[in-house]
């Protein structure tokens, strides 16, 4: 206790002139739609940032974890086994092919594992964004009309038992999954009344503005700019899995999904241009700036290429889960050493890779801050607001775990600063870990770089871009027909989206799972086309030139790894003449 009092007393200092870097204002506002058929997104506000280390920063996270951070920063024991996420109970089965060797169950809520309620609000939810991005879907609401009649006329005869009917409607008003979800439309007006209602007035969980983003989405983006941000994003990703991470991240209220998912669009398309630039010029234009005449221009290719030479930040192997995992060398970073713009861009950039490694059922991924020799120079706290922003309002429900490791004393001061900036979703996936062993509950020790003193002989080395490696992107030809391709495969799944969807609200069984058959057969053909689309339209990685990424969709977490042979049984001398 007396130990306890005498760090506080010490960090004090710290803390009190540190509190003057509170959190920016959040405006908040909401106007009228401009248009009832779209739907608004993204502010261009961007707040002005200070050159600081995000990676730095982000370690702050770590100290969004709660209580348990002074426990942690003032015992010798291992963190307690209630603030630490339990390993899987089977054991890892080896380094090769590790998705398939690994007993990886889908969570809850994704993919494969909706109950009939959360079906009914991933298709609620894909009525809204096929309104906003312009498909003609009048039918689908002339039929909900008719039914909503004929189930009106039936229920003034007689009550039909609720579990027989669908208790969460195409067509709810309610924006509260907590109330009965008997309150359903009872007119006709169904899916517009819902797109016009998205001005809502309750801004209690909207952090970062995005009801104002959304609004402002609609006046800047046409339905089809806004349609192509969206299956752009989608990548080798399952349709209904992205819409599934909105869906949880704002606890299945649809139309806060809606916001949420629109102002991201927004924030890709115009804001950051993720796909347009960040991935389509990647590592190779970064080389050629850092060699122009222009001192801005080199100055921005150099302070990207620093990120990745230096290994403050990387991508390496799979925890227990199956994530891949992202270790920050926090140690590393200075603020003076770039600039905050490449510090996001190279954020992002890393963001989105890590995205092509997700291989079903694996959704999310896990962060190791190393805090080995960590020292207040590399503190800093803008950029770690543009990383929270990231998980928090732009890629949700992708953070599988946050690990921070080997933490000193110093960084306790930090905790009580970054956790008001945190949603408590976030928060809650923050773990300390002091050693090897803590880290072994989340990574199989043979899968610990020796770095962080585990079993695994491998170190981070850069890998130079390569001439000619991405020479498909100057087969324009190509690429616009894969494009075009894409496009039409899109539209083919909207259009079974939309059978299914038909189907399933007139009780059609049959009928349902024929076009959700249709459906998924489509969904996994433009999976399998992203990847031959993807070298003509993003730039090779480090993560192609080690091997991870070997193309058509195969990635190997661990490609010069040797290969277990399982030895044969030898055949009996007799058997064998026989």
């Amino acid at each position: 206790m007396r130990a306890s009092l005498i760090l506080r007393r010490r960090i004090q200092p710290s803390a009190k002139s540190l509190a003057s870097l509170g959190r920016a204002q959040i405006v908040r506002s909401y106007g009228h739609l401009p248009r009832s058929h779209l739907i608004p997104s993204y502010p261009a506000q961007h707040e002005q940032r200070t050159a600081s280390s995000f990676w730095i920063s982000i370690s702050l996270l770590a100290v969004g974890g709660g209580a348990w951070a002074h426990n942690y920063f003032t015992s010798n024991d291992s963190p307690s086994s209630a603030h630490t996420r339990s390993p899987p109970q089977e054991p890892f089965l080896g380094v090769i092919d590790t998705l398939k060797a690994m007993p990886i169950e889908p969570a809850p809520g994704t993919v494969g594992t909706l109950t009939p309620e959360q079906e009914a609000k991933l298709q609620e939810f894909w009525v809204l964004t096929l309104k906003v991005f312009g498909v003609d879907i009048q039918a689908l609401e002339a039929e909900a009309k008719d039914k909503e009649s004929a189930d009106a006329a039936s229920a003034s005869a007689s009550k039909k038992d609720k579990s027989s009917k669908r208790r969460w409607g195409l067509w709810s008003r309610s924006n509260d999954d907590g109330d009965d979800d008997s309150k359903s439309v009872s007119s006709a007006s169904g899916i517009t009344a819902s797109l016009a209602s998205i001005n809502v007035s309750d801004t209690s969980d909207d952090k970062y503005g995005q009801s104002k983003e959304f609004q402002q989405a609609l006046v800047d983006m046409s339905p089809e700019e806004i349609r192509s941000a969206f299956w752009n994003m989608v990548k080798q990703d399952h349709p209904d899995g992205l819409l599934l991470r909105f869906l949880r991240a704002r606890k299945w209220d649809v139309k806060k999904a809606l916001v949420m998912m629109i102002s991201t669009m927004r924030w890709r398309l115009q804001d950051v241009h993720v796909d347009d630039d960040i991935m389509a010029n990647g590592e190779a234009t970064a080389v050629k700036m850092s060699q122009s005449s222009d001192t801005a221009e080199k100055k921005k290719g150099e302070d990207f290429l620093f990120q990745m030479r230096k290994g403050k930040s990387f991508l390496h192997g799979v925890d227990k889960f199956g994530r891949p995992i992202c270790v920050v060398r926090v140690r590393l970073h200075h603020a003076s050493d770039q600039e905050v713009e490449a510090l996001e861009r190279f954020t992002v950039y890393t963001i989105e890779t890590a995205r092509l490694l997700l291989a079903p059922p694996v959704e999310t991924a896990t962060i190791i801050f190393d805090m080995t020799d960590f020292g207040m120079a590399n503190m800093d706290y803008t950029p770690v607001k543009f990383m929270i922003k990231c998980f928090e309002a732009n890629y949700p429900e992708s953070l599988g775990a946050v690990l921070i490791h080997k933490a000193p004393w110093v960084f306790s001061s930090i905790w009580s600063i970054i956790k008001g900036w945190l949603d408590p979703v976030v928060a809650a996936k923050i773990n300390f870990t002091k050693n090897r062993e803590d880290l072994e509950a989340f990574i199989p020790p043979n899968q610990i770089m020796k770095e962080l003193e585990g079993g695994e002989d491998w170190e981070y080395k850069y890998v130079e871009p390569v001439a000619g490696e991405n020479s498909k992107m100057e087969d324009t030809e190509t690429r616009d027909k894969l494009i075009s391709e894409r496009q039409e495969l899109a539209k083919d799944i909207q259009k079974s989206t939309i059978e299914w969807i038909q189907a399933s609200f007139k009780h059609e069984k049959e009928a349902a799972t024929a076009a959700k058959e249709k459906r998924d057969g489509q969904i996994e053909h433009l999976r399998k086309q992203y990847w031959e689309l993807d070298p003509y339209i993003r730039t090779r990685s480090l993560y192609d030139r080690l091997n991870i990424v070997q193309g058509h969709g195969k990635i190997e977490f661990y490609p010069n790894a040797e290969k277990k042979v399982e030895p044969k049984e030898e055949t009996p001398a007799s058997e064998a003449t026989a």
